[in-house]
């Protein structure tokens, strides 16, 4: 495919962007070529500034589960922006809003918005804090939860791709209070735990691993997170930016039946518009300012243009229950695509996924955990990577990024994929 555009646009654009793109998940470092400019969106597809049209596997990182540009949605966004962009006032959409998570998620009694995944997890911890008394949290590796401070330490996904698991620039103090775990093995938390026994705010997780790949909790495994929280008197958090709304309606908490006390949503509840969201227990949400002493705050939180986007996408799922069932059906189409391409290539390559979420790593072991994730050849990834990008399918640019399916992908989609990576192993 042609991408003389797109390489004019990295050329202007690594002048005056750090490494040319404006988030790290975008550049193509790690797979070699530049970054394809999008200029447009339609149902699966995407198309680039050179006119090529890719099937759209990342869904701008998943909130595009009815797939881009949804016609209910992009009107409910037309009417809207006709009213007004922002107004830093309150509004009636995001009373609607809230109401329309709190009645769909069981777990989340008072919800409030914000505007990222990032900004939703930050705020989740201060509220954990403060309800506790206590420092201390514990997170697991290669588990993503945005970019703040205390959350940099052996995260996930863009720092696993550029082999950085910490950040520069984030104080020591900032992290001191960080411990970490190991994902599917309760006995880590457990051992923490008793260590820390008096000092342990929260436990945070990614409920399904989706930023090292993508990693399903083991049977029992957020079952005993719930239990060892109830036994040390801490929270336990539910980072849904992933997986909420979009494993069911109700996320993660209702798909494995296990209730965290506190949850993080992020783009998908705006439609894909810059949004975020918090909740969780009512006495837990009570302590946020102005009803409680934990300050937190945002200009634009609740925005009306957000808001509009995602309460229609919402509302749509919730009335069409029958797309969770036509998501999960292509993600298994896809993931049983991919095995038997392997089998009658004579690889033993894992393949995870749950749902419409999927990852194929280039790893001859089954990947659970963060460790075995990293022993995927990433190399072998790139080559496969630029074949199916350059044969029409678009991935993130990353081994350790999942595929997203939406409800506007077809079989035939699908199939041509799975007929792509047949090319790819030579078959």
């Amino acid at each position: 495919m042609k991408s003389d555009i797109s390489e004019a646009l990295f050329e202007r654009a690594v002048k005056v962007l750090p490494g040319g793109v404006n988030s790290p998940v975008r550049a193509f470092g790690s797979v070699g070529g530049s970054p394809r400019f999008i200029s447009r969106a339609k149902g699966q597809y995407i198309y680039d500034e050179d006119g090529n049209k890719y099937i759209d596997y990342i869904g701008s990182w998943g909130p595009m589960i009815l797939g881009h540009n949804d016609e209910r949605v992009v009107e409910a966004v037309k009417k809207q922006a006709e009213k007004g962009l922002s107004f830093g006032a309150a509004t009636r959409l995001e009373v609607e809003m809230a109401e329309l998570i709190c009645e769909s998620v069981p777990c989340a009694e008072m919800i409030r918005m914000v505007n990222s995944g990032t900004e939703a997890v930050m705020s989740a911890l201060r509220a954990a804090r403060g309800f506790t008394g206590r420092d201390k949290i514990i997170k697991f590796e290669g588990c993503y939860h945005g970019h703040a401070d205390p959350m940099l330490v052996k995260a996930g996904s863009g720092v696993m791709t550029y082999g950085a698991p910490d950040s520069a620039g984030v104080p020591e103090g900032c992290a001191r209070d960080t411990l970490t775990a190991v994902y599917n093995d309760a006995s880590s938390v457990e051992l923490l735990f008793s260590e820390y026994p008096d000092s342990v705010a929260c436990v945070i997780v990614e409920p399904v691993a989706a930023n090292m790949g993508l990693v399903p909790p083991a049977d029992g495994f957020l079952q005993r997170l719930r239990e060892l929280c109830d036994k040390y008197g801490a929270l336990l958090i539910f980072d849904e930016v992933i997986t909420g709304f979009r494993l069911s309606l109700g996320g993660a908490a209702e798909y494995f039946g296990v209730r965290p006390d506190l949850v993080t949503y992020g783009k998908i509840i705006g439609g894909g518009m810059p949004v975020g969201a918090y909740g969780g227990r009512r006495d837990i949400m009570s302590v946020v300012s102005p009803l409680g002493k934990v300050y937190q705050a945002g200009t634009l939180s609740g925005n009306p243009m957000a808001m509009s986007a995602g309460i229609t996408q919402l509302r749509i799922l919730k009335n069409e229950p029958g797309i969770y069932e036509n998501i999960k059906s292509l993600g298994e189409r896809f993931r049983n695509g991919i095995r038997s391409v392997l089998e009658k290539a004579g690889l033993t390559f894992a393949v995870n996924g749950i749902g419409s979420l999927s990852c194929l790593y280039f790893n001859k072991g089954d990947v659970y955990d963060y460790r075995t994730a990293k022993q995927s050849d990433t190399d072998q990834f790139a080559a496969y990577f630029r074949h199916m990008l350059n044969a029409g399918s678009y991935m993130g640019p990353s081994q350790f990024e999942a595929v997203f399916i939406s409800n506007a992908h077809t079989e035939e989609d699908i199939d041509k994929t799975v007929h792509d990576a047949e090319e790819y192993f030579g078959l």
